[in-house]
């Protein structure tokens, strides 16, 4: 089983704003299989990382258009079904709003590739249907923008709410063992523990 790990960029946009952004991207699989965790920014690099394996899944941490602006055109490149929580209808709709999701994810939900399960984790705050996906077989958990190295995901933006991230990351993360490595949506690394330490348990 790996990760495989590559960086797109391009732009997020939202309340009239425009910012230029880099965005990881995270493949989980083996020689034959993956699933793809968000579709940021450009197809033709996230194929590359794919290098001919089969897509089981697009599974999107959340709705942001830098998450899955090409979402649909990696679908219909792969045939794999694009999975999103239900909750983030709204922030979906503003960039695809005549294209709906295939399935909707739910807490708890597992998808198993390989031989590493994936657990989906709902961290509402970032937005309302932000989900984290937790590997213990690999020791780490996939966060989208919920938590970063150097704390909890922006809020302060339409459909995002401070206290409600914290109350996330606080009740659903920090209960991960310290240990577990944090794969971000943007930037480096880092682990639960050195993110509890810092916001406080």
């Amino acid at each position: 089983m790996s990760i495989t790990h590559a960086v797109t960029s391009g732009t997020f946009s939202l309340d009239g704003q425009t910012f230029d952004v880099d965005n990881n991207l995270w493949l989980v699989g083996d020689e034959d299989e993956v699933i793809v965790i968000d579709a940021p920014h450009d197809v033709d690099a996230i194929l590359k990382a794919v290098d001919g394996r089969r897509v089981q899944a697009i599974v999107c941490t959340h709705a942001h258009d830098d998450h899955v602006r090409v979402a649909p055109e990696l679908a219909d490149a792969t045939g794999a079904p694009i999975w999103l929580h239900p909750a983030d209808e709204p922030v979906w709709s503003l960039t695809h709003p005549d294209r709906h999701w295939d399935h909707d994810l739910f807490d708890g939900q597992e998808f198993t590739v390989g031989s590493v399960t994936l657990q989906v984790i709902h961290t509402p705050g970032h937005a309302p249907g932000a989900v984290c996906l937790y590997a213990p077989e690999l020791g780490c958990v996939f966060t989208g923008d919920t938590l970063f190295n150097g704390g909890p995901g922006a809020t302060g933006r339409s459909f995002s709410s401070r206290d409600t991230i914290e109350e996330s990351i606080r009740a659903r993360l920090f209960g991960l063992p310290d240990a577990t490595v944090v794969h971000t949506g943007h930037g480096d690394d880092t682990t639960i523990g050195a993110e509890a330490d810092a916001l406080g348990r």
